[in-house]
């Protein structure tokens, strides 16, 4: 049961932070009540995403 949750977490982990990639890749504006997210905050959230998923995916074994 362990595994599996630890293997789910790191897919979800895994798919935001391509999605988050994609944004950095083909610079899309995101606006959150009137404020401009920065792409470089994507690209630092892509890192922590990928690296969280990585960790997940290790523990799981």
């Amino acid at each position: 049961m362990k595994d599996t949750a630890l293997r789910v977490a790191g897919t979800i982990f895994l798919i935001v932070g391509v999605i988050h990639l994609l944004r950095v890749i083909l610079k899309f504006d995101v606006t959150i009540a009137g404020y401009a997210l920065p792409i470089w905050l994507s690209f630092g959230v892509t890192i922590l995403l990928l690296l969280l998923s990585l960790w997940m995916f290790k523990a799981s074994k």
